[in-house]
């Protein structure tokens, strides 16, 4: 059961997740409300691209970085020191890369027309290039066990791109996209350079860094794929609906697909906490580990029940909030309500599997879901608009709860893999 350190960490983290939830929900319903379903629909699909191609500028190594923290009995800093010294070339190198991928990705999308070069060039550095930096940050203090510090840090760019959008909102700054996504550049900058000042720790000079082993990369590669799989359920959705939907409509489903990612953060806490001790626990047979299992199960199913139900009572209220141009947003709303349980259950799968050593069984339930999400996406679009991705959602992240507990149980009756 949850209790001592496990315990006051989620406390600690749940607080912290709290006041992002806050932090989300504010920004979310001033930027939806300043640029209008239409906008708001294109930058939501660009930012999707972004956000996706930029989990995997680190190519796994801040996960490899919070796995050998977690797990170092001795002087932390020097297994710290020892990772960064290739995690950083590796992120800088691949973030260049992506980078210029994510422009080429662009010329197809009609979205991006909205903007200016230099709005698409502000969206791909900040979320390509600077917050995978603070990512290897964040991992450091994750290792540690300061999960509240580390989502803290991780939820600064947030706090002041909701600033951003309350300056434009109250300034009613013209062109307001513009404004924001150069904001947005702005924020990423500060943040990084906050977070190299504050935290004392320092990243290791140039001089000391050096390109990969093929050991590296096979395990960087591995927890790179996790990244990817792990956020792309989460914004693949966005990107599909900005390609299939009037922009329009597909500004109406961000919004409400955001409300009910929001409302999955109290599990998002209890996974964070629990997981350097699942790394640093390798025995799954073990009672005390399969008991931690059955309760991150269990806790898991019960709220994503309790808040599909909350979620549902207050979705009339959103049409107010948002304004006349998001009217359907309530309809779909309580439609993704049946999702909420699935993405619940489908993020402790994936934590779990990725502490066992089972990563490409993590990968290959979360693939099979974004098969499910854009087949269904394409099949359902054009009979039922700005709903089909709602189901098609809803029967993804079923399959890949369902999926991901399968796997999970079979790892732990010892039937391989």
């Amino acid at each position: 059961m949850f209790k001592g350190p496990i315990a006051l960490s989620t406390l600690r983290t749940s607080l912290v997740l709290a006041l992002r939830l806050v932090v989300q929900a504010g920004t979310l319903l001033l930027v939806a409300r300043m640029l209008g379903a239409e906008y708001f629909g294109a930058f939501s699909s660009i930012a999707a691209i972004a956000v996706m191609l930029g989990c995997l500028s680190t190519f796994g190594t801040h996960l490899v970085l919070l796995r050998d923290v977690s797990r170092s009995d001795g002087d932390s800093t020097l297994t710290q020191s020892a990772v960064l010294n290739t995690a950083l070339p590796t992120t800088l190198l691949c973030g260049c890369i992506l980078f210029f991928a994510f422009l080429t990705i662009l010329g197809g999308v009609s979205a991006a027309s909205i903007l200016p070069i230099g709005g698409l060039v502000a969206i791909g550095v900040s979320e390509i290039l600077l917050l995978p930096l603070l990512a290897l940050r964040a991992a450091e203090l994750h290792g540690r066990g300061s999960v509240a510090a580390s989502q803290m840090l991780l939820m600064l760019p947030l706090m002041l791109r909701l600033l951003v959008a309350l300056f434009i909102s109250i300034f009613s700054v013209s062109d307001a996209l513009s404004a924001y996504v150069y904001g947005y550049l702005a924020v990423s900058v500060i943040v990084l350079a906050t977070s190299m000042l504050a935290i004392r720790t320092p990243w290791p000079s140039v001089m000391a860094w050096r390109l990969p082993n093929r050991e590296m990369l096979v395990t960087s590669g591995g927890f790179a794929a996790i990244n990817l799989s792990r956020l792309a359920p989460l914004e693949l959705d966005k990107a599909l609906a900005g390609r299939l939907l009037a922009l329009e409509a597909a500004g109406i489903y961000a919004a409400a697909s955001r409300i009910v990612a929001a409302a999955v953060l109290p599990i998002t806490a209890m996974n964070l906490s629990v997981l350097p001790r699942l790394f640093r626990e390798e025995d799954s047979q073990s009672p005390q580990k399969r008991r931690l299992l059955a309760v991150m199960y269990t806790v898991a199913l019960v709220l994503g029940m309790f808040l599909a139900v909350g979620l549902w009572l207050a979705a009339p209220v959103f049409p107010w909030l948002f304004g006349s141009d998001y009217q359907g947003v309530e309809s779909i709303v309580k439609l993704l309500c049946l999702a909420i349980p699935g993405m619940t259950l489908r993020a402790v799968s994936g934590n779990v599997l990725m502490a066992l050593g089972k990563p490409w069984l993590r990968i290959a339930f979360e693939a099979c879901g974004m098969i499910v999400l854009t087949t269904m996406a394409i099949v359902l679009i054009g009979k039922s608009g700005a709903n089909a991705m709602a189901i098609a959602l809803i029967c993804s992240e079923w399959s890949m709860a369902v999926g991901g507990a399968a796997f999970v149980g079979l790892h732990i009756c010892r039937i391989r893999l």
